[in-house]
């Protein structure tokens, strides 16, 4: 299946919905409230429309899991082999503050792992993209593209801008290393930061859903990096019962 999935057709398909994103965000636009209190504006509908019809039209087989679709019952998921994973826009709450740190996510999951997922942030003209096996990659350049030889020196750390918990600033003030520098950022650039070498570690102790991360994860994991669940060597696993996921670090 992986084989038959042309990763140029996905980051057409995530520019796109870029592009219609970008349209909204140069203009006024309206928020509204999810009954989860979290934020929608019409540039999330507009770029999920985009994505899951072009899905559709391309790979009519393939179930589709979005942030602004219904949620599909975990009785029908299980059975899925693979299944696309959609955030339209990671970042909303940055794309209302208007920093420019939003991303348009596209994932492919094979069971519980990413095995292809492009990331686009439109506002910075940033591509990413990795497919199982054929290396990750930020605007052609093949990721890493730098490595920290000296950790225990300096160790350069991302956090959330909009929702870095106490939990989280805890864990970072403990790492070894002679000197942190701590940046904050927006959305799913976070993973994408470990995956480039810009950041060496990205703790999340807090609340994040599965296609928040799913799409850079597989950036992540294609940089020779990981995204493990907090205190243990296990990796973060998708399509679970609850579409929560647990504490992790990128690392």
């Amino acid at each position: 299946m992986l084989k038959s999935i042309n990763i140029e057709d996905i980051k057409k398909i995530a520019l796109e919905a870029g592009i219609a994103i970008m349209e909204i965000y140069n203009k006024d636009f309206t928020v509204e409230y999810k009954d989860d209190k979290s934020p929608l504006t019409e540039a999330d509908l507009k770029a999920n429309e985009i994505i899951c019809n072009a899905l559709q039209k391309l790979y009519p087989n393939i179930p589709l899991m979005s942030e602004e679709n219904k949620e599909v019952p975990h009785e029908t998921r299980k059975e899925w082999e693979y299944y696309w994973c959609i955030d339209p826009i990671d970042g909303t709450k940055e794309f209302i503050k208007k920093n420019d740190e939003f991303t348009v996510n596209i994932a492919l999951i094979h069971k519980n792992t990413p095995v292809l997922g492009v990331v686009y942030a439109p506002a910075l003209h940033e591509l990413y993209w990795a497919k199982k096996n054929e290396g990750a990659y930020k605007n052609n350049q093949k990721l890493p593209l730098q490595i920290n030889q000296n950790p225990k020196e300096k160790l350069f750390v991302v956090a959330s801008k909009s929702h870095l918990s106490d939990e989280t600033q805890s864990f970072i003030d403990l790492l070894d290393a002679k000197e942190i520098e701590q940046v904050s950022k927006g959305s799913s650039l976070k993973l994408c930061m470990v995956a480039t070498g810009e950041a060496d570690i990205y703790p999340r102790l807090a609340p994040t859903m599965e296609w928040d991360t799913a799409a850079a994860d597989a950036i992540v994991r294609e940089s020779g990096k990981m995204t493990y669940q907090f205190k243990s060597d296990i990796p973060l696993a998708y399509n679970k019962e609850n579409l929560l996921n647990p504490w992790f670090v990128v690392k």
